[in-house]
């Protein structure tokens, strides 16, 4: 708890809040000694979109939200996309092994955590398998990605189902922005992996770019010795094109990806495709109509316990307007279909085996200016699944603009995840007489949330935020006796109430500090007269406290050193003790074009654990890398 105050301090001093840890602007990447000339004004104009589904400036956005840059990324030395969102305090990210993550905001954490929305420029990563991602699957050229930015907090007026403690939105730069050759190596004591991009021009004045990854990993270890037998090997490629013609922008974009990942008695596999199109058409000086597609293909093998293969079609449409200068409306909607095969097992089974799903949507929102400096934000979404029907989805949002560097706001939604075929068709084991099974009566887990947030950049080189939270759950997920054999039910209920803040320091032109904490209380228990059997364990395993403060130097124009620390309280059940660690870079441009740099994670700590039972838990030692990035 010492250490936790101190970081905290150490974070409330720094800043209480986020311009996104030095976030970058939308239309071009800015290093920190290209932030330090930025006037107030410029600062006050940083730029994102996912509270909105528009450009808007983060100063004037109500929600509590963090944006990771490119150049956060490039300087974290991070590997993969879970590492990358170690960078956000309001995110409590464990490890579980060489390949899983247990990944979450404001609690209910788990590998297979069902309450926090991921998107990959507009592609929705989460499964309809059981409301979650498969971390290990979502892989990227990491110098490709504009930022992130990550909500703590509902989001599911806009986004839908499962944006209910959050969302995580990636979004990639345009291929204008990635022309030539850019070639990425990496080799440490435990894995080791290359990128090839190249970007060029297209004959109808458009660009593209195409990538190339591999990657390779050895075993963890356990924390009671010996190997996990979890390494795995992974490639990937993709491309994108962007183009415009008079009012239009035309963008396509794919991946597809393969791994193998070590697990007794046989390697897990994973494989897949997605396909994206969109189009933006410019309709008027403030009307613009988005127009998006996806396809996305999925092919999964979990030796002894299932093989699916699913297929998701997805489309939606939205129109943004003025209709009156104190109006800021954005409405439209969608319809997704997944297409889920599975092979079942003595194990495990889905009854029925394949399974054909719906999902459509509308939505409205209207920003209104009530007055000078005081605006509303009212929306609602109307949500068909195909589990339980229609969900309303409301949101309410009041915001003080005090100055143009100061915003005071609170908010009042509702959020649901959807049921899964997890909650629904699931059998344990394969064959009767079963243990566990899916009940067709599981309802939708509801949260009624109300939060009160302060954002400020009190001077150029200090900003922050800070957000109280209150959440409530009346229906969670438990495991409760049913006709002959266990079931999911919603005997549970819940509360989550916390404060979270973050902020971002500049002490001279080239050294910026970085910091932010959450601090949060999870009550769940069994309704009065229900029976719950081991289903609260199952929710969630989360931390009461945590926080982090990073150091970003400049030292000189050709040498970078940057360092993180991180505080993570204990997990009360299985009970994981509380850890602090150190990662540390050392970066060096001997040229214009390449970037050498030395990273190492864990540099002061022998070993620590940060998820799963004592029997199978994962042990992290340090480790030490070398990174090449030559662009030509």
């Amino acid at each position: 708890m010492k250490r936790l105050t101190l970081l905290c301090a150490a974070s409330i001093a720094s800043a209480l809040g986020c311009v996104g840890a030095a976030a970058q602007s939308a239309t071009a990447p800015l290093r920190m000694a290209e932030l330090a000339d930025l006037d107030l004004e410029q600062l006050t104009r940083i730029t994102v979109m996912s509270a909105s589904r528009r450009d808007e400036s983060l100063a004037e956005t109500p929600a509590s939200l963090y944006v990771i840059s490119r150049d956060d990324i490039r300087r974290s030395g991070a590997k993969t996309i879970p590492e990358i969102l170690r960078l956000a305090p309001n995110l409590h990210v464990a490890q579980a092994d060489a390949s899983q993550y247990a990944i979450t905001a404001r609690g209910f954490n788990n590998t297979l955590a069902n309450k926090l929305l991921v998107l990959m420029d507009g592609r929705t990563l989460y499964t309809p398998l059981f409301s979650g991602v498969f971390w290990e699957a979502q892989d990227f050229a990491l110098d490709d990605i504009d930022r992130i930015e990550v909500i703590s907090g509902p989001g599911a007026t806009l986004w839908g189902a499962n944006a209910v403690n959050g969302v995580i939105n990636i979004i990639t730069l345009p291929s204008s922005r990635t022309q030539g050759t850019l070639v990425r190596g990496v080799a440490g004591n435990d894995e080791r992996g290359a990128t090839v991009r190249y970007g060029g021009a297209l004959p109808n004045g458009g660009t593209f770019r195409v990538y190339g990854k591999y990657w390779d990993r050895d075993n963890q270890q356990l924390q009671t010795g010996g190997d996990i037998v979890d390494s795995s090997k992974r490639a990937n490629a993709g491309f994108r094109a962007d183009w415009a013609g008079g009012a239009d922008q035309w963008t396509v974009q794919g991946d597809g990806y393969w791994g193998d990942i070590d697990q007794l008695p046989a390697a897990r596999s994973i494989s897949g495709a997605n396909v994206l199109g969109r189009l933006t058409r410019q309709l008027g000086a403030d009307s613009v109509l988005r127009i998006q597609a996806y396809y996305d293909r999925t092919d999964r093998e979990h030796p002894m316990q299932f093989k699916e293969r699913l297929d998701i079609v997805d489309l939606e449409a939205q129109h943004s307007l003025r209709p009156a200068a104190a109006h800021n409306l954005i409405w439209g909607g969608g319809y997704r279909y997944a297409r889920d095969r599975v092979e079942n097992s003595a194990n495990q089974s889905f009854i029925p085996a394949n399974k054909s799903m719906g999902w459509g949507n509308v939505f409205v929102q209207d920003e209104i200016a009530i007055a000078d400096k005081l605006s509303i934000t009212l929306g609602i979404k109307a949500e068909r699944n195909p589990y339980s029907g229609t969900e309303w989805l409301p949101n309410a949002r009041i915001a003080y603009q005090a100055t143009p560097e100061q915003l005071l706001w609170a908010a009042l939604s509702r959020a649901v995840r959807s049921p899964s075929r997890i909650d629904r068709d699931v059998y344990f084991p394969g064959n009767p007489p079963f243990v566990l099974v899916g009940n067709d009566t599981f309802e939708d887990e509801v949260a009624n949330v109300a939060e009160i947030g302060y954002r400020a950049q009190f001077s150029e080189a200090f900003s922050g935020s800070i957000t109280a939270f209150y959440q409530d759950y009346p229906n969670l997920r438990s495991v409760s006796p049913g006709t002959g054999a266990l079931v999911f039910a919603n005997n549970n209920e819940g509360t989550s109430k916390g404060l979270e803040g973050w902020g971002s320091l500049r002490l001279t032109h080239g050294w910026r500090l970085s910091g932010g904490f959450v601090l949060q209380r999870l009550h769940i228990a069994t309704k009065a007269g229900q029976v719950d059997i081991g289903g609260i364990a199952g929710l969630g395993n989360d931390p009461e406290q945590s926080a982090q403060l990073r150091s970003w130097w400049d030292i000189g124009s050709a040498w970078e050193f940057d360092a993180g620390v991180r505080y993570m309280g204990k997990l009360p059940n299985p009970g994981v003790p509380s850890y602090t660690v150190v990662d540390a870079r050392v970066g060096w441009k001997p040229t214009r074009n390449l970037e050498l740099a030395l990273i190492v994670q864990n540099a002061f700590d022998k070993e620590h654990a940060e998820w799963g039972p004592p029997a199978n838990r994962a042990s992290y030692d340090r480790s030490m890398m070398l990174r090449a990035i030559l662009k030509l």
